[in-house]
């Protein structure tokens, strides 16, 4: 791919439309580092529509990089709960640690120097660094091969390193000097809102002129990648362990929800009799089971196809790795989004109990 001679031009082009049409965000206009670092930790693999209140809230919790690290890990965790991808939680609360603690709160100033943190991988260290430390790098996520593949008729599938490289060397020529924070987010906003995927809208798009996918008839032919496979369908019994008004909820070690709360669940298994061997592992005097819900939650790789039943017990034991919790506990402790269905059963079973000690 060579660099094209029109890069300047279509920067200057692009960056004008942004200062009138850039979307709002609350996350956008602070070059603080550590506002910088959070929001787009928070932004990878969730929608940017998604991400603002609870970049408002995580903030208003953990305000500066000192009171995340100092935070228990399941503080952290339960304010993350909803995003999804938990990894990024842990992965945030292991580098506010090493910021804070090895670096005196001074965040590095470079992309090389951010891609020494946990969790910070190319694409997010150079939208920290373009932003909040001007260094010109494109931040190449899927909405800027996209955008680019377009804009310069790329034809060869963007997922093979050597096309991202190309692409990479694309955007590098379009990034500014004065202003590569505001030309990565450019970027990121016409692939949101204009350059779309499949259908792009070409009528409203500022670079109609100068881009080689339009001009060829059919932009929504680009990017060229091969499809992924679809996600494994994984059938899973959930069972909610009842005794004296509290539900026992076990703490993840897998690496899939490793570190949130869930209830006793078997991968590969969604019979009544999933919760039998459940019980027997855990050490518990259970009753028959009772059918409280079906639920669906799709991972980037595997779907759970879930069936959530109820069992009761006569005691409630001490379980290694898990709690017996009431209503309020239940609540309150760190839920991946996979366990809704089952936590809302469970609340509503324990408030019409009554939460009794036992």
């Amino acid at each position: 791919m060579e660099t094209p001679h029109l890069a300047p031009f279509i920067t200057r082009k692009l960056l004008l439309w942004y200062d009138a049409q850039a979307r709002v965000f609350p996350f956008r206009g602070p070059k603080d580092p550590y506002r910088v670092w959070l929001s787009e930790i928070m932004l990878q693999q969730t929608r940017t529509e998604t991400v603002g209140p609870y970049y408002e809230r995580f903030l208003a919790r953990f305000p500066d990089v000192f009171a995340l690290a100092e935070a228990p890990e399941e503080q952290v965790l339960k304010a993350w709960e909803g995003l999804g991808y938990y990894a990024r939680a842990r992965n945030l609360h292991r580098a506010a640690r090493m910021v804070a603690g090895e670096r005196g709160g001074v965040f590095p100033g470079d992309v090389e120097g951010l891609l020494g943190l946990p969790g910070v991988g190319p694409y997010a260290a150079a939208a920290i660094a373009s932003i909040a430390y001007g260094e010109p790098v494109p931040a190449l996520d899927g909405n800027l091969a996209r955008v680019i593949s377009r804009l310069f008729g790329v034809q060869e599938d963007i997922d093979r390193p050597e096309t991202r490289r190309g692409l990479y060397a694309l955007g590098l020529a379009l990034m500014p000097g004065d202003r590569p924070g505001d030309m990565n987010q450019a970027l990121m906003d016409l692939g949101a809102t204009v350059c779309l995927p499949g259908s792009p809208d070409c009528v409203r798009c500022p670079l109609k002129e100068e881009c080689v996918g339009f001009q060829s008839g059919n932009p929504g032919a680009l990017p060229v990648r091969k499809p992924k496979p679809a996600p494994r369908e994984v059938s899973v019994g959930v069972t909610v362990f009842t005794c004296a008004g509290r539900a026992l909820l076990l703490k993840r070690d897998k690496a899939l929800l490793k570190g949130l709360y869930v209830f006793p669940l078997a991968e590969g298994d969604d019979s009544p009799e999933s919760g039998r061997d459940l019980a027997r592992s855990l050490g518990l005097a259970a009753g028959a089971p009772t059918f409280l819900a079906e639920a669906r939650h799709a991972f980037t790789h595997r779907v759970w196809n879930m069936r959530v039943y109820r069992r009761e017990t006569d005691t409630a034991p001490g379980v290694p790795g898990g709690v017996w919790a009431d209503a309020a506990m239940l609540a309150a402790l760190p839920l991946p989004r996979a366990m809704d269905a089952a936590k809302r059963e469970a609340l509503a079973l324990l408030r019409q109990t009554g939460t009794i000690r036992v």
